[in-house]
């Protein structure tokens, strides 16, 4: 379904990254499609509440969803059309608090050592050793690595604030074979032709070398950073370290790594160590 004239387009003045806008335009094609019959502009407050209600009542939508759902409509009201703030009448819910999946860092040696391919072991190494988001990975330069600072620049992150990170040691010596080899030109890691590196690709390495290792978890590039963070917070890193270091606006973001840490548990004994 076509959108609307000047959404997409507002979407992009804005500088909404291209994962948002994917969302957003697919969410909004799905609520023009449910008013068929009715001009966009005619569609009342009254009418949005019961759209969002049917999909959490007969498609079970998360949260997450529905406030993503919610924030593409409110964008097309407020944003293209320059209507007042919307509210709707239906609760804001809290997105659920779920723990994320780590492993441990001998898996990621185990990854390391059964991949062969020297891009595919730059992606891992560069994506764990720096605590990346995939995107992150996909818009860097070659330019961006600072070899003699030991720092790589994070451009336009999350939240459109650039950062630096540490270069780990081993990892200019794999930069440096990686380049000999593959001899990238303005992207770090390239596609064909020079193009930048697709996010199927960088998922498909990351679960590749997880299955080789016999990696029983699903290991996705986030795995990595999640595994990343935690293993700093085991090393006795300050959680505000690593707040700034995985660019997080929030200290409440960094601070789920707290709960998946077994630091927590190290000074702990089970009453059940004297009974076995």
């Amino acid at each position: 379904m076509q959108l609307p004239a000047g959404y997409l387009e507002k979407l992009e003045q804005k500088r909404y990254s291209e994962n948002t806008i994917r969302i957003y335009t697919n969410y909004f094609g799905d609520f023009q499609a449910y008013f068929p019959d009715k001009k966009l502009e005619d569609i009342s407050k009254e009418d949005i509440n019961e759209y969002i209600l049917e999909l959490i009542r007969e498609h079970s939508i998360s949260s997450s969803q529905q406030n993503q759902r919610i924030n593409a409509i409110k964008f097309y009201y407020e944003k293209v059309l320059g209507r007042e703030k919307e509210y709707y009448d239906l609760l804001r819910l809290r997105r659920e608090t779920s723990l994320p999946d780590v492993i441990d860092r001998e898996e990621i040696r185990e990854m390391l050592n059964v991949t062969v391919n020297i891009k595919h072991k730059t992606i891992i190494s560069v994506l764990y050793s720096c605590g990346l988001r995939r995107s992150e990975l996909i818009n860097m330069k070659v330019k961006d690595i600072d070899s003699i600072r030991m720092l790589i620049k994070i451009r336009s992150s999350k939240g459109k604030v650039d950062r630096y990170v540490q270069l780990a040691n081993p990892v200019p010596e794999l930069l440096w074979k990686y380049y000999k080899f593959e001899n990238p030109k303005a992207w770090l890691i390239e596609g064909a032709a020079g193009s930048q590196y697709s996010a199927t690709s960088i998922l498909n390495v990351v679960k590749g070398a997880a299955l080789k290792a016999g990696i029983q978890k699903n290991v996705t590039p986030h795995t990595l950073r999640h595994s990343f963070a935690t293993h700093h917070l085991e090393q006795g890193a300050d959680l505000r370290y690593i707040q700034t270091w995985l660019g997080h606006k929030s200290s409440k973001t960094t601070e789920i790594y707290t709960h998946v840490s077994k630091t927590n548990f190290d000074n702990f004994r089970n009453p059940i160590d004297d009974l076995l």
